[in-house]
This record gives C-alpha cells, structure tokens and sequence, in this order.
C-alpha cells in the first residue's frame, strides 16, 4: 500500500510557505493505519522495547498502539504545564524561538529501554529533545520512529546521530 496517498497537504499551515503534512487522513483509513502501526511493530518487535515515549499529540495515536503491541508501557511527552505530577523539562531551538518538551520524571526507570515515537522528522529539535529526557531519566533510547521524514534542506536526521531512525515516508522538502 502507498501510504503517502493517504497523507494530506495543508498549504500555508500553521503559516504562509509551509507544506503541512496532515497524518489524520492516514488515520481514518483503518488499512492505512494497520499496516503503518504493523510496520513500525514489525521492526522493534525482537528489540525488547519496555516503554514507547510518544510526543503529543498525534503521536500519542501511535504511540499506544506500538506500546500495547510490544508489551510495552506508555509515556506521554507533552508540552510544559499539562502533566500533573512532578516533571523534567527539555527545552530545544527552533528556527523561530525556543519550545520545550516534559515528561513525568517517575516515567523512566535506570536501564529501560525505550522507543521515541512522533509523526514527522523535519528539524529534529522535538526528537532530540525526548532523547535527552529519556536519557537524563536513565533511559536507554533504543530507537525512534517516524511516521514521515522531511529530507531535504530540514537536516532532521543530523541532529540524531547514533541513533537508530526508523521512518515509514520520506517525503522531500522543496529548496
């Protein structure tokens, strides 16, 4: 199944320029969803991932899924002041500003080995920022996946060197 025909674009959202990459019409189509929550199951299967980290809010769509496949617990990434127990926060640069990420500080035990989960590469900053949470929480990143990779002129990839990267779409970013 081609996967990317079931991926919306938005033109000029969240603003003028941008090329919005809508993963919820992937969503909606139950085969679609099936085999891209299959094939990213598929490859952590025999990895012995014992929690899946999914970044708000369409990772968590994801995320729960891998994670229940995999006999794996679930953590919420979300944006600061949204989760209600004591947090670590990881802020990372954006092209426009800074954002930061958090998750419960209990989430992660020393030495579990976890999977990031989010739906898009493009930067790399929000990934690279759950690594760091994962790992600052004794965390073993054992991988992250993507439903779609920006290439291009993004350079997401670059910021996550040394980790292993699992992407179903890579979709190029017009110069």
């Amino acid at each position: 199944m081609d996967l990317e025909k079931h991926i919306r674009n938005v033109p000029d959202f969240p603003k003028p320029g941008i090329q919005f990459k809508d993963v919820t019409t992937l969503c909606k189509n139950y085969s679609a969803f099936k085999e891209s929550c299959d094939k990213i199951i598929k490859h952590y299967k025999k990895k012995g991932i014992e929690k899946v980290a999914a970044i708000e809010a369409r990772g968590y769509v994801w995320g729960g899924v891998i994670a229940y496949q995999l006999g794996a617990g679930f953590i919420l990434m979300r944006k600061p002041g949204k989760l209600p127990a004591n947090t670590i926060i990881e802020t990372y640069e954006l092209e426009y500003g800074t954002d930061s990420i958090e998750m419960h500080s209990d989430a992660i035990e020393k030495g579990e080995k976890v999977l990031i989960f989010d739906d898009l590469l493009a930067t790399g900053g929000t990934a690279k920022a759950a690594c760091n949470l994962v790992e600052k929480s004794g965390g073993t990143v054992e991988g992250i996946a993507f439903i779609i990779e920006l290439t291009g002129s993004l350079h997401g990839r670059d910021k996550l060197k040394g980790y292993d990267i699992f992407t179903l779409l890579e979709i190029p970013v017009e110069e």
